[in-house]
């Protein structure tokens, strides 16, 4: 809660900022105080009313049900977090955690930590939503922190004093453990796929470890082909619509790699292909700045670039992977001809090395093997 002096008919009023059920209102108070000689009586009142409406607006009465309070958080969310961030919030709450929190008709200040728990419990037997058992650890993670930011709302707007979500039971996260492909197994992929539509975007993707959202993302602006420099600069990601960015997933995920030779070929071959095609479509071509993209310049959906590659692997009888999971190949083949993880953090655009460790350490048997191989020397002489 905030203040300030405002005049009006000149006279001070303070305008006290709240925020009540995740909505912004203003309130504006007379202090009955002519605007002149009265600047600083005019400050005291401030200071007062504000501490008086402060200390009454401590927990007060309310009949709102938590799934509707879910629904003012996220209009609250809507104006501090980027679109993707908040569609995510969005799909998870409206799916899941508003329907089950209507349906039991639970009172915000009535909610603990019993009623939580037993959600969470729920959704761990029953959660998938086509009826094929739980969801996992991380996933209820999600659903914890909507649930806890929503809780930590309420106290700001003094409707609850505490937040139960804080006392809840999670299961432990699981290992990650990825899919990916060995050297051998890329080669066969590319063999296969070298007639299809996605041919180039795949070979960029495999070569320099990239998100969904950056291979993507790439524009003509991203290439240097004079200093033959790749900058992974804007994203085009999609959580229920399509959404454009102009900026990447984390500060460390801008990151600029060298075109090799294969790639700078990918590249002026995309790029006389859409001179081509711009010539061919006349006025019906579609005017934008992505490399990848359909030949009438409509640009690719990241789904469509999903469930193609599923089919791709299908109809060539290839182990299946997700799309994604060609970055993790990337880092695999990197791992095990000996790069460390720091290094593997960087190329991948990683925010900590604590992340890469995480979801790659398992896989850092270059460097165990030559670390065991020099203790194994100077323990046996060998």
């Amino acid at each position: 809660m905030t203040g300030s002096l405002q005049t009006k008919n000149d006279k001070y009023y303070v305008v006290i900022n709240f925020y009540e059920y995740g909505k912004r209102k203003q309130k504006w108070v007379s202090t009955d105080l002519p605007v002149k000689n009265n600047k600083k009586k005019a400050e005291q009142a401030l200071r007062e009313i504000l501490f008086k409406f402060e200390s009454e607006a401590l927990c007060p009465h309310t009949d709102i049900l938590f799934s509707s309070y879910i629904k003012n958080w996220l209009e609250y969310k809507k104006e501090s977090v980027d679109e993707v961030t908040y569609q995510g919030y969005e799909l998870l709450a409206e799916s899941h955690i508003i329907p089950y929190f209507e349906e039991h008709q639970i009172k915000l200040q009535k909610l603990d930590v019993e009623d939580l728990q037993k959600y969470f419990d729920y959704k761990k037997r029953h959660g998938r939503l086509d009826g094929n058992g739980g969801l996992s650890a991380r996933s209820l993670r999600l659903h914890r922190n909507i649930i806890h930011q929503t809780l930590n709302l309420a106290i700001k707007n003094k409707v609850i004093q505490n937040n139960p979500c804080e006392l809840v039971d999670l299961p432990k996260n699981e290992r990650f453990n990825s899919s990916f492909y060995t050297i051998d197994q890329i080669h066969t992929l590319f063999k296969a796929a070298a007639n299809d539509e996605l041919f180039p975007l795949i070979k960029i993707t495999s070569l320099y470890g990239l998100r969904r959202s950056e291979v993507l993302g790439i524009k003509w602006d991203s290439i240097d082909f004079i200093n033959k420099l790749l900058t992974i600069k804007h994203t085009v990601a999609s959580v229920v619509t399509v959404v454009e960015k102009d900026k990447t997933k984390t500060a460390s995920s801008y990151r600029s790699f060298p075109l090799t030779e294969d790639a700078l070929s990918i590249f002026q071959q995309l790029k006389e292909q859409e001179e081509d095609n711009r010539r061919l479509f006349g006025g019906k071509y579609i005017e934008n700045d992505y490399v990848f993209k359909w030949p009438n310049g409509s640009k690719y959906s990241p789904n469509y670039v999903s469930r193609h590659f599923s089919k791709l692997l299908e109809d060539n009888n290839l182990p299946h992977i997700r799309f994604h999971e060609l970055r993790h190949s990337c880092a695999s083949i990197f791992l095990n001809s000996g790069r460390s993880l720091k290094e593997v953090q960087e190329y991948l655009g990683h925010s900590t090395i604590a992340m890469t460790a995480n979801i790659y350490g398992h896989l850092d048997v270059g460097i165990k093997k030559r670390m065991s191989e020099e203790l194994s020397g100077s323990l046996f002489g060998t």
